[in-house]
Parts: C-alpha cells; sequence; structure tokens
C-alpha cells in the first residue's frame, strides 16, 4: 500500500485530495451503521439511535490521525456531537493542519484521558498501517482503558497496535467493533490471532487505478477471498438433462475404526451433503451394519481388521480396484494402526485427499518426499498442530498461517487447506505465470465449528465435490475453496438458529443443503 500510494502520488493525486476521498467514505460509513434522526444517507429518517450521537475521536500522529480528523469533521457537519482525544505531541504537517480547523470548529480536544466525557461511539485513527515498535504507556494504558469502556469502536485501516501484515499485537491493541480497511485487504488482518481485534472488516475502495496495483504487486503472490459468486461459481449444478450415477462422480472414502466409529459417519454424511453420484464407503468389517443404518444409499465395503480394529486390508469388490473411482478421501478415525493403508492409495493414482490420521502416517512416512513421488493430485487438511507436524521445518502457522501453507504447497506438490478461523489454502506453483502459487483465504465462519467431527464432514464434502469436478477442467484449488466456504456457511447458518453450542458435527451435515437454498 505504501508503494501504491506512492505511485498515485507521483502521478499527481495531492496527498489532501486522497485523504479526503478516503475519510469521506469512512465517514459516510460510520452514518450508515451510526444514523441519528436528523439525516440520513439515503435520504431516510431514523429513529434508532440518540438524535445527536456523541462520537470520541482517537487521534494519532500520522495520516491516520489526519483521515480520523477529517471524520471529525464531516461527523460534525452531519450534526453529530464530537470531540476528539490526540495525545501526542507532534503531527504529520497535514495532520497538524487538520487539527487546527477542527479546533476552530469549537470541537473540543483533549489530551488528558481523565477528562474524557463519555460517547456512544469511538473512532480509532491512532496508528495505521506500518506500525513495527510496540506500544508502550501512556498510550498503552490508554488504549486498554477504551478497550474496557465497552465502547463500539470503529477502526480506521486496522485496529491500533496490530502488525499490518501478521496480525500480531505490539504491546496492546484496539479491540475493534468494525475495522474500515483501506483501499487493498491488510494480510494481518486474515491472520486467525487477529481476530479478536478486528470485528467485523469492510473493505473502503476508494479507487485505486488497477496499474499501479498490476506494478506493485504484479501477478505474484496472489492472494483471493472466497466469495459466494466465486464459491457457487465451481458447483456441478445444474446438472444435466441426461446423466447417470456415475457421471457424477465415485467417491471412496476410507475412514474408521472400532475405536473412533463415528468418524466414518460424519465423514460419509459430509460427502452425501456434497451430492455424489456414488459414493463407496470402506470400513472395518464390524462397522458395516452401523454405517449402513446410517447411509443406506451407499455402498458399504467391510474389510478385514487388525486386532484393534482398524482396517488391515483394502476388500474391495470384484473387479474393482482403486483406478474404479474418481476421488479418494482417507483418514478420519483410521488410528495409525492403518498405515499400510495409507501408503496404498499414496501410491495410487487417483486424486486423493487426506485428513487425521491419513496426515499423521503421512508425517511418519516424510510429508514431502512421499507427496513429490505421487502421479496425481493431492489435498492435505490440516489444523495447525497437524500442520507443524506434516512441515516441521515450515515457520509457525499460528504466526503466519498465509506464508506457511503457501511455502508448503510450493515444497509438497499439494493443496494445503489450513484449517482454523480464517482457513487459508494454497494451491502448487503454476508456472511462470504464477511462480508462487495462490493462496484462498475464506473470510467468514464461526467458533460453532469448534467441536468434534466438524472437520470430518469437510472431507466427506471436498471429496464428494472433488469427485463431481473430477471430469470438469476445473483448478482444484477452486474446489476445494468452495468446500471450505460451503462448509464454513453451513455452520453459520446452523450457529444462526440454534446458537454456536448447538452445531455439533451431525447438526451440521443437515445444514449442508440449506446453505445452497440461501444463496441460490
Amino acid at each position: 500500500m505504501r508503494d501504491i500510494e506512492g505511485r498515485i502520488f507521483a502521478a499527481g493525486m495531492p496527498v489532501a485530495a486522497l485523504m479526503e476521498k478516503v475519510a469521506g467514505l469512512v465517514a459516510g460509513f460510520i452514518q450508515d451503521i451510526y444514523p441519528h434522526e436528523r439525516q440520513g444517507r439515503q435520504g431516510k429518517i431514523y429513529s434508532s439511535y440518540s438524535p445527536s450521537p456523541h462520537v470520541g475521536i482517537l487521534v494519532g500522529p500520522g495520516h491516520n490521525g489526519g483521515d480520523a480528523l477529517v471524520v471529525a469533521r464531516e461527523l460534525h457537519f452531519h450534526g453529530y456531537n464530537v470531540w476528539i482525544y490526540a495525545p501526542f505531541s507532534k503531527f504529520k504537517e497535514l495532520t497538524s493542519q487538520h487539527l487546527q480547523y477542527v479546533q476552530s470548529l469549537g470541537i473540543v480536544c483533549y489530551q488528558d484521558i481523565e477528562q474524557l466525557p463519555d460517547c456512544d461511539f469511538l473512532v480509532d485513527g491512532l496508528f495505521g498501517f506500518g506500525l513495527e515498535k510496540a506500544i508502550t504507556d501512556p498510550i498503552a494504558a490508554a488504549i486498554n482503558h477504551f478497550n474496557d469502556w465497552d465502547k463500539p469502536i470503529i477502526s480506521i485501516d486496522v485496529p491500533s497496535g496490530l502488525h499490518t501484515d501478521t496480525g500480531e499485537v505490539l504491546g496492546t491493541a484496539i479491540r475493534a467493533t468494525y475495522t474500515l480497511c483501506l483501499g487493498l485487504w491488510k494480510l494481518g488482518l486474515l491472520q486467525d490471532q487477529a481476530l479478536e481485534y478486528v470485528g467485523k472488516a469492510e473493505l473502503i475502495d476508494f479507487d485505486i487505478p488497477l496499474a499501479d496495483v498490476q506494478a506493485v504487486l504484479g501477478e505474484s503472490h496472489k492472494i483471493k477471498r472466497i466469495t459466494p459468486v466465486t464459491a457457487l461459481s465451481t458447483l456441478p449444478l445444474p446438472r444435466p438433462p441426461v446423466t447417470h450415477k456415475y457421471k457424477e462422480g465415485h467417491l471412496l472414502l476410507i475412514c474408521g475404526s472400532r475405536r473412533y466409529a463415528g468418524g466414518a459417519i460424519l465423514t460419509a454424511l459430509g460427502a452425501r451433503g456434497s451430492g455424489v453420484g456414488m459414493l463407496s464407503v470402506a470400513v472395518p468389517e464390524s462397522l458395516k451394519p452401523l454405517l449402513v443404518s446410517h447411509l443406506p444409499e451407499a455402498l458399504i465395503i467391510g474389510c478385514p481388521e487388525t486386532e484393534t480394529g482398524a482396517i488391515a486390508q483394502l476388500q474391495l469388490p470384484e473387479k474393482t480396484d482403486l483406478n474404479s473411482f474418481s476421488a479418494i478421501a482417507c483418514g478420519p478415525g483410521l488410528t495409525t494402526d492403518a498405515t499400510p493403508i495409507v501408503q496404498e492409495v499414496i501410491q495410487s493414482d487417483r486424486l486423493l485427499v487426506l485428513d487425521a490420521d491419513g496426515l499423521n502416517i503421512l508425517a511418519q512416512l516424510d510429508t514431502i518426499p512421499t507427496l513429490q513421488q505421487r502421479q496425481a493430485a493431492t489435498v492435505l487438511t490440516p489444523h495447525t498442530g497437524e500442520f507443524q507436524r506434516l512441515f516441521p521445518h515450515l515457520p509457525d502457522a499460528k504466526r503466519d498461517r498465509i506464508n506457511a501453507v503457501r511455502e508448503a504447497a510450493l515444497q509438497s506438490g499439494a493443496v494445503v487447506l489450513l484449517k482454523g478461523a480464517r482457513t487459508a489454502l494454497a494451491a502448487p506453483a503454476a508456472g511462470i505465470a504464477n511462480p508462487h502459487g495462490i493462496v484462498w483465504i475464506n473470510p467468514e465462519s464461526t467458533p460453532a465449528l469448534a467441536r468434534g467431527g466438524s472437520g470430518d464432514v469437510l472431507t466427506g464434502l471436498l471429496g464428494g465435490l472433488l469427485a463431481q469436478a473430477a471430469t470438469k477442467e476445473l483448478p482444484i484449488e477452486d474446489i476445494v475453496a468452495t468446500a471450505a466456504w460451503w462448509h464454513a456457511q453451513a455452520g453459520i447458518l446452523a450457529a444462526q438458529e440454534r446458537t454456536e453450542l448447538g452445531v455439533d458435527a451431525f447438526t451440521l451435515t443437515n445444514y449442508l443443503m440449506s446453505v445452497l437454498s440461501v444463496f441460490a
């Protein structure tokens, strides 16, 4: 963003003009979410808020503070009661000019936090992008005070105190209700560790010329946000009027053990929710009656089992081998006693999804050399703990999930889906045009999915979608992105109807089809 803004200014755009434009958009957004009776941007009369809301504006020394001062001025002109907290002694020249002007309008400016009056909400313009050093007192104490105030806070660009790229808290940080990100999404806002500070993130688009974006970013290091439009565009809908079950994909699930029978059931129910044409489920022989009772339409394959109740050998139906399937998903509930089974499917030439114990076994086999020998595509779906076992030499995925997942895909050749509050997935390099691969971010999720078995549902759903798309010329990472989005939206929808505590994994499977009804 710094380089892009530099190009814009070098081309002749005055800094002051850009600040006016950006801050005007921010002020307009604030008027929409916290309107009052006297005005509404669309000409409406609102009565849901106090006739003249009281607003506290937190002003820092840089241009983020300048943005906040323009917001203060605009809200003042629209009838809001505004006060300013500006605890710094030095400001950038443009910010200082705006501060002088708003004071001339009679807007009261405070430096002592103890003198601040009450307000209905706060606007945070203390620090923008580029903060590198930890915030110390007295500013740190002030930020903690505002957080304890329990007032809604709207942060401009990034919550003050968050590292722009990593989302790390630099000493302390504003806990925003809304974060209005300016121009381009900042990577820090997409990191799991930042989410409790970001609140609801909105992008303020101020018409950055595409040529400037491309000149700075080029075609490398692409990052995409998964949206309903992109997700729905890859679904195998509508189906052709003349088709049959095998044309709509044949998925083989290899999952479950005597100890973890539920993993097999949940994975299979997730696959059923994908609409896959034919579903075969290989489980230990002792689990076959249980699976048949839950999925009467699926072909349940009972396999010889070890003394511990794991699958000892794949025993597929007559005239059937692994090449008979469009895709294979393997891992949930297997236990590591099923290592020979995982080795067998890794050696196959079928599109393969590995999860849970499939990943644990892969880590024992040495991830990267093992996957580099595969001829077909592989999708890995680890949480952060599994990721570190798979890729112990890579950066900590908890601190920088975007670079971690990108590097994992580049080194392994697999599509890697790193589960979390902001699921990130990466595809390996795609030639000269995209040497660093692509990273997808799922921008929405719900803590309702933090339940045992939710990941099993995702594995089945993903396997079913990949099986259906096997004959279509769609990038595998696009299908994986769709599965991540669909799974998250099912959780969001279920949580809205049943609360976050009411969404167990079995319930989640019942909401998969509801997502398509909502977004149809």
